[in-house]
């Protein structure tokens, strides 16, 4: 873009502000404008790009968009039409904010994506949190990892307090208005489909898969390679390996399909659900209790020595720790 461009367009977003802010403004948007162009950048001349915003090479901003002065977006990233980046907000390399889409917030704190991640249509992502125990003027705030794709719609929050971070990791598909609030710590390789709600300080472990319209209460843990059926309403953990459906969520077996799918083998599995009916599926004369059952299943060396199973029980172990909400009910054969 020109430098007379350049004047023309900062003279129509800068009616109101003092003739020598706006001069000093003006000077400065064309000599970073020249060495954007000198960089390999295109910004359009409908953008409103903050002087102080770091822009990498390669980059594309289209129309409308605003890209404020803390803002720092990394090499090759492309800005859709009337998509904002905002706040003390860092933006990976190669990362696709489509439009209408707003990261970050004009609040303390910091929002950092990672590389090559897609933000979807309208997704609001490192946004205030949504918790009224957040005091105004508190730091917050969102870290994402890589490969992510979010999509249209979606709301990811900032943590609650200053001395923690709502976490995404790599590689998740996060479907169309799904919500993730603040201190969720989510994994790596998980699938959230369509309306799944993500209460405050879940923690979803890797390669889970959720169906539709999935709720989880605050405080829930998700184990690896669990599963959420649709239109479940998950108010305690999900050990790992399970499946879960119905509202209150009951524990509905092993997913035997994203075992194997995940590269489990047939032993591996068979392990699985023997410790599985060991533990949750108790014959009607079976009198030992839930407790006894899952540590007879610790002394079985057979069992035990595989490390899916040892997972498996740590996991249950795990939940029933103190500030933990125990499992999802279960249905026992000797269950009226």
């Amino acid at each position: 873009m020109s430098a007379a461009a350049a004047a023309r367009a900062s003279r129509l977003l800068l009616p109101c502000l003092p003739q020598t802010t706006a001069t000093r403004l003006l000077h400065a948007s064309v000599s970073q404008g020249a060495a954007r162009e000198a960089s390999g950048s295109f910004i359009h001349p409908a953008a409103v790009v903050h002087p102080d915003a770091v822009i990498g090479q390669g980059v594309s901003i289209g129309p409308f968009c605003t890209v404020g002065p803390s803002a720092r977006v990394g090499d090759a990233c492309q800005l859709h039409a009337g998509s904002h980046v905002v706040g003390d907000t860092e933006l990976g390399e190669g990362c696709i904010v489509q439009t209408g889409a707003i990261i970050g917030a004009d609040i303390p704190g910091q929002t950092v994506i990672g590389e090559n991640n897609v933000i979807g249509h309208y997704a609001t992502v490192g946004i205030k949190c949504q918790d009224l125990k957040y005091k105004t003027g508190d730091e917050c705030f969102l870290h994402i990892g890589r490969n992510n794709e979010i999509r249209e719609y979606c709301s990811i929050h900032r943590s609650s307090k200053s001395c923690d971070c709502t976490v995404i990791g790599d590689n998740n598909l996060v479907m169309g208005s799904c919500h993730i609030a603040h201190d969720c710590k989510i994994g790596n390789n998980n699938i959230f489909a369509n309306n799944t709600l993500f209460a405050g300080h879940v923690v979803v472990e890797d390669c889970t898969h959720t169906a539709g319209a999935v709720v989880v209460h605050q405080f829930c843990h998700i184990g690896s390679y669990s599963f959420l059926g649709g239109g479940s309403v998950v108010a305690q953990d999900v050990p790992r390996y399970m499946m879960v459906a119905g509202d209150r969520a009951e524990l509905r077996g092993l997913n035997l399909e994203g075992l194997r799918r995940n590269g489990f083998s047939d032993q591996e599995v068979r392990s699985l659900r023997k410790a599985y009916q060991k533990v949750f599926m108790p014959t009607i004369t079976t009198e030992s209790s839930f407790e006894e059952r899952l540590a007879e299943l610790e002394r079985e060396n057979e069992l035990s020595a595989t490390p899916a199973v040892s997972f498996m029980v740590e996991s249950i172990r795990m939940s029933f720790d103190q500030g933990r909400r125990g499992v999802c009910k279960f249905r026992s054969w000797n269950s009226s």
